[in-house]
Order: C-alpha cells, then sequence, then structure tokens
C-alpha cells in the first residue's frame, strides 16, 4: 500500500501515548490532524508533524478523516467513541477499552452495528517477538500448553488514576488470553496497597484454564528494576519472551524434558535456542495494522470483542481485589488477622 494510499486518521489526546501514535502516523503518512484540550501542547506536537490542531467537532465533521485514534483516559472512551463512530469514523482506544464490561459492550455493540472497525491498543499483539512465540504455539512447537506466567514490574509511574491491574496488567492479559485460547474459568487476585489506601501498587492474578492449565500475571510499579517477561510451559518445550533483551535473545525456545520415567519422576534441562525474530517498532506495526483493517474492511485482530474479553478478566481480578481489601477490614476490626 503506497503512503498516498492510507486512510487518514486524527489523534485525540497529546499524552504520552498520543505523541507517539502521531509521530508514527506521521511516519506512515496517515496523520491528518491532532486534537487536545491543552492547546500549547497541541499546538506543539501538530507542528512537529506539519498537521493542523482542529476540535473534535471538526474532525468528526470532516469526510476525508476516516479514523480516529483515542488515547485518552478509559473514562472517555465509550462517550467520545460512540460519537465518532456515530459520524461514521473507525475508532482505536488506548487500553483498556472502557472503564467496565458494561461500557466496553456498549462501545462494541455501536461498532458492529454501524460496520465500523473498532480496534483497542493491546501493542504487544504486534510486538514481533510475541507474534513468533504466538505461532510457536500455534503450530504446536511446545506442545500442549501447562501454563504462563508473566511480570510486568518497575519503579514508578505511580498512578492515582488506576491501579497497577489496570495500568500495567492489561498487556499481560489479552497475550495470556491469546495464548491459551480460551477465557479462564476462575480468576482470584492478591495485592498490596502501599502508597494509597486504595489503590493497589502490586497484584498477582491467578487464573484457572481448566484441565490443568493456569496462568499467573504480577505486576507492581513498587520494584526496584524493570521486568518484561512471559514464561511459557508446555508439555513438550518451554518459552520465554523477554522484552529487555537485545532482539537476537527477546525470544528463547527450552526443550526441556520433564516427567516420570521408570516410575519416577525427572528433569532434564536443554540449552536455549534463540529464535529469530524480525525487530521492528510495535506501535508502528499497530498503526499499519488499524490503516489496513479501515481499508480492507477485515476485523483487526485485537478488536472489540477481544478487548471485551480482556475488561471482563480484568473485572473478575478486581472483584477479587475488593473481596480480599475486605476481609482485611474486618479481620483488622475484629483484631483476627488471617493466619
Amino acid at each position: 500500500m503506497a503512503s498516498t494510499e492510507f486512510p487518514k486518521v486524527a489523534v485525540v489526546g497529546v499524552g504520552i501515548w498520543g505523541r507517539n501514535h502521531a509521530r508514527n502516523h506521521a511516519e506512515i503518512g496517515s496523520l491528518a490532524a491532532v486534537v487536545d484540550k491543552d492547546a500549547e501542547a497541541a499546538a506543539r506536537i501538530a507542528g512537529q508533524h506539519g498537521v493542523p490542531v482542529r476540535s473534535f467537532d471538526e474532525v468528526l465533521a470532516d469526510p476525508a478523516i476516516e479514523g480516529i485514534v483515542f488515547a485518552l483516559p478509559p473514562s472517555q472512551n465509550l462517550p467520545l467513541g460512540r460519537r465518532a463512530i456515530e459520524a461514521g469514523k473507525h475508532p482505536f482506544v488506548e487500553k483498556p477499552l472502557a472503564m467496565n464490561g458494561r461500557q466496553g459492550a456498549e462501545l462494541v455493540a455501536l461498532a458492529e452495528a454501524a460496520d465500523r472497525r473498532l480496534m483497542i491498543g493491546h501493542i504487544l499483539h504486534y510486538h514481533p517477538a510475541f507474534v513468533a512465540l504466538a505461532g510457536l504455539v500455534a503450530e504446536g512447537r511446545l506442545g500442549r500448553i501447562l501454563s504462563c506466567v508473566s511480570h510486568r514490574m518497575d519503579l514508578g509511574r505511580i498512578r492515582r488514576e488506576e491501579d497497577a491491574l489496570w495500568a500495567l496488567g492489561t498487556h499481560d492479559v489479552s497475550m495470556i488470553l491469546r495464548l491459551m485460547g480460551a477465557d479462564p474459568l476462575h480468576v482470584t487476585a492478591t495485592g498490596g496497597r502501599h502508597t494509597h489506601p486504595t489503590i493497589a501498587d502490586t497484584t498477582h492474578v491467578a487464573m484457572d484454564f481448566g484441565a490443568g492449565a493456569a496462568a499467573e500475571i504480577r505486576v507492581s510499579w513498587l520494584h526496584p528494576f524493570k521486568e518484561q517477561r512471559l514464561v511459557v510451559i508446555g508439555e513438550e518445550a518451554m518459552a520465554v519472551f523477554d522484552d529487555l533483551q537485545p532482539w537476537d535473545t527477546k525470544l528463547v525456545l527450552y526443550r526441556h524434558r520433564f516427567g516420570e520415567r521408570d516410575g519416577r519422576p525427572f528433569a532434564e534441562k536443554a540449552d536455549g535456542e534463540p529464535v529469530p525474530v524480525e525487530p521492528g517498532e510495535p506501535l508502528k506495526r499497530e498503526c499499519l495494522h488499524f490503516l489496513a483493517s479501515i481499508r480492507s474492511g477485515e476485523t483487526p485482530l485485537t478488536d472489540g470483542r477481544e478487548g471485551l474479553r480482556v475488561l471482563r478478566v480484568l473485572e473478575r481480578a478486581s472483584a477479587s481485589l475488593a473481596d480480599e481489601a475486605r476481609i482485611k477490614a474486618y479481620e483488622r476490626i475484629r483484631g483476627t488477622p488471617r493466619s
């Protein structure tokens, strides 16, 4: 697709992720305008990329703009996404899809009824290393998947608008659901609230997929060093996607063997085998996928329904966290801490 053939999009919100989207769409040749309540910030980003600052109403009224990228707090995704869909635009919303499952389901239904491509910013689906990992799983190279363990931790950025689970764990839930190919039967979560009485800074999520398959996610913004690692354990082999490693070792396959032999358990280690991965910026690939979906009419890989599945797992984990907090509060009042 030549650059002149790309659909035109506007980026609404020029915070950290909005700036990244604007940069990538400008490089592709698809950026038509930026929108933000902060006029100075909007003018600065627009000037960098040679596009105008426009109001949201102007973007909605412009037939040349086919898609709108929303890089805003999730509370804005439904009201602004609804207006975009009603104006005939294709919306891209940064994760998570919405504040809750009800809002998410409404936005998905609106997009489907209007035949608009709704895409969610689950960026790691477009990471070359995760694409390769998903390919290994789909091809059966790991055998039946027994477990996934994901860590996403660092010191900062501490939020007040959302907890660590919603800020960081969305990516991990999304990746695990794809690898497992199913929704979990059970979801439980525990967490620590160290910098704010109601916002969990650290969360551990356990998911049971039945038939012995499980997954764990640990997220935190109170961690001494950065971790971005996903471990997948299969009956035939294991794989590690570590995004902090150089490209040639971001994805490593381990043909470790384990089981029972002559009535005794055994485990045999094998050397790691780096899986070749073609370097590429995940966000650029994500932007291109959105544009291709607009042009072709095909459903995006991370469409509204995929986003809704992720949202519902997050809600279940949040409900478990809330139950844990209520139990701890009750025990403090009664003076009977759980052993």
